[in-house]
């Protein structure tokens, strides 16, 4: 401005909007100096509404959409601001820009989109020898990496040494960051967690700093997060959370980055049982970040379909699902759970075994339990044993707390379908503690209906009653219809429909033979054999009346009988007569 004023000695004639554009850009060019985003995006924007930018300006607009959270807003004028630099033979730069437009694309969850823009930047620095050591080389590096891990294959090692290299001969903070970063992914997924995580922390203090531009930093934050959670370790996920919310204070309030860390923020509320607090405005934050980032909002989704699962509401439950799977998040297993709920066990057990298919190690053991669980209900207790032993083993390859939780608590499952209580015990009594530390009182509860099924099948009714007590009066503070989840995995099996109904304190008799029924169906029919109404039912099951009648209606199409009257007589035939 003090510039222009000079040149035209503060001449009248000169129009006073080409004063406002040239003042607006350089206010504009300060406040992103100052990472003043929200300054930067409106001077620039205002300036571009009067008279074209350079490209370089315009690419500080860009970068400033971004932070503020203007994602398609910033990809749109990315494109312009790539011409620019191939129109004006800047290579280096427009390189650097496809790059971005790749980190873009991607963060949105679109693979094909990002995939062209790194071919282009893969392209324009093949093409040049005097770009062998350019910076844009390590950072394309960095996201084929990433491409890579997320496909569920390593890295190329050409790609990790290049990205090493080009960090230490350029003393480049940012590419040293990425590089730990992704080396510290690659140590993590091949089960290194103690080098993986260490690795992590190393590439966090540049961007602590603030050594990284703002994009890449939040990529790499956002990469912390998200391997934290997928490995089950929530304290880390709690402390990088709080992390990347100091991060964000500085940044603009509406900077999509605040949303993702919100996101992150109600997961853990969520695992701590903060339902009712939270659902809301976990599906307002997921619907917010559609536009901006795909998988966390469907993450998002996915975490509000479960809340409303455990609280026992389908229908809710489907409709979050369904949100998650559009943005191209796989809403398993809680929609594997949802169908063994319903008591559409076969279904359950095909889309959990369809689910494991094409993971890599630490996705499936974020399914296995699940898949214990199902096929258990499902009478496949050797299948369900085995996926068992490849959880322990994750556990204990990772050395993650949270899967070795999720272990015991198969391992107790297990033995208890065996018929083993006292070997059931020991492993659900360390995964009710885990459970307990972490503050998961839904998981805990879960683990104290086996436990008390394992004191019932044991001749321990007194044992059996306190823990299923406990067990209800958490999930009664949750807002959870029935007190004992995991009653929906008995296996359709005798042997397995004696060992649910000693869950209850019931353990004076064998169950009859009740193939084809599902265990809880096999429940359902017997309150109704007693006389029972369907209100009765669901008051002695801890279900809803809406239940109730789904699982008689299942009853009758497996008998083939058209009224509870029939259904009941079938139960008193095999119990031979017996009331």
């Amino acid at each position: 401005m003090a510039i222009m004023l000079a040149l035209y000695g503060g001449n009248p004639a000169v129009p006073s909007s080409m004063l406002d554009t040239a003042g607006a850009i350089e206010a504009g060019r300060r406040a992103f100096a100052a990472s003043d985003w929200t300054k930067a995006y409106e001077q620039l924007a205002s300036a571009r509404a009067e008279a074209a930018l350079g490209v370089d300006d315009l690419a500080l607009l860009t970068r400033a959409a971004w932070v503020v959270g203007r994602i398609p807003e910033c990809l749109d004028l990315s494109e312009d601001v790539f011409r620019g630099y191939v129109d004006e033979d800047r290579p280096s730069d427009a390189a650097m820009t496809a790059l971005r437009l790749a980190l873009g694309w991607f963060t949105r969850g679109d693979m094909s989109a990002a995939s062209g823009w790194l071919g282009r930047a893969r392209r324009i620095l093949a093409e040049r020898d005097d770009l062998a050591s350019d910076p844009a080389r390590g950072y394309l590096a960095y996201l084929d990496g990433l491409a890579a891990l997320e496909s569920t294959r390593l890295p190329d090692d050409g790609d990790l040494h290049r990205l090493a290299e080009l960090a230490a001969a350029l003393r480049d903070p940012a590419l040293e960051s990425l590089s730990l970063a992704l080396s510290g992914l690659v140590a993590l997924r091949t089960g290194d967690t103690t080098r993986g995580f260490a690795l992590l922390d190393e590439a966090m203090l540049p961007v602590v700093a603030g050594r990284v531009p703002v994009e890449w930093a939040g990529d790499v934050y956002c990469t912390v997060i998200h391997i934290c959670h997928e490995l089950a370790d929530f304290r880390r996920m709690s402390e990088w959370t709080s992390a990347t919310e100091r991060w964000c204070r500085p940044l603009a309030s509406e900077a999509f980055y605040g949303g993702i860390c919100r996101v992150h923020r109600l997961e853990l509320r969520s695992a701590r049982g903060e339902w009712e607090a939270i659902e809301e405005q976990l599906a307002a934050e997921s619907e917010r970040l559609l536009a901006f980032n795909g998988w966390v909002a469907g993450a998002g989704y996915y975490q509000l379909g479960e809340i409303r699962r455990m609280r026992g509401d389908g229908d809710a439950a489907n409709a979050a699902y369904a949100s998650a799977r559009a943005v191209g998040v796989d809403p398993q297993p809680g929609a594997a759970l949802l169908l063994l709920e319903a008591g559409q066990v076969e279904q359950a057990w095909a889309a959990a075994i369809a689910a494991l298919e094409g993971r890599d190690r630490i996705a499936r053991a974020r399914l296995l339990r699940a898949g214990v669980e199902i096929g258990l209900a499902a009478g496949r207790v050797d299948e369900a044993e085995a996926l068992c032993r490849e959880l322990r083993a994750a556990a204990a390859d990772y050395d993650s707390r949270g899967f070795a939780a999720w272990a015991s608590h198969a391992e107790g499952m297990v033995a208890v379908a065996r018929g083993r209580p006292a070997e059931a015990l020991e492993p659900l009594a360390d995964a009710a503690a885990a459970f307990r530390r972490g503050a998961q009182p839904y998981e805990t509860a879960s683990v104290l209906a086996w436990i008390a099924r394992a004191h019932a099948l044991a001749g321990s009714p007194e044992l059996a009653s306190r823990a299923h007590a406990e067990a209800r009066d958490i999930l009664n503070q949750l807002g959870v219809e029935r007190p004992d989840d995991p009653d929906r995995a008995a296996a359709t099996r005798p042997n397995a429909t004696a060992t649910a109904t000693a869950a209850r304190g019931d353990v004076s008799g064998i169950a009859p033979d009740i193939a084809p029924l599902t265990a809880r169906e096999a429940e359902v029919l017997e309150q109704v054999a007693r006389g029972a109404s369907n209100r009765d039912v669901a008051a002695a099951l801890f279900i809803s009346e809406k239940t109730v009648g789904r699982h008689l209606a299942n009853v009758y199409a497996k008998l083939g009988v058209g009224s509870r009257t029939a259904a009941a007589a079938w139960w008193r035939d095999r119990l031979h007569g017996s009331p």
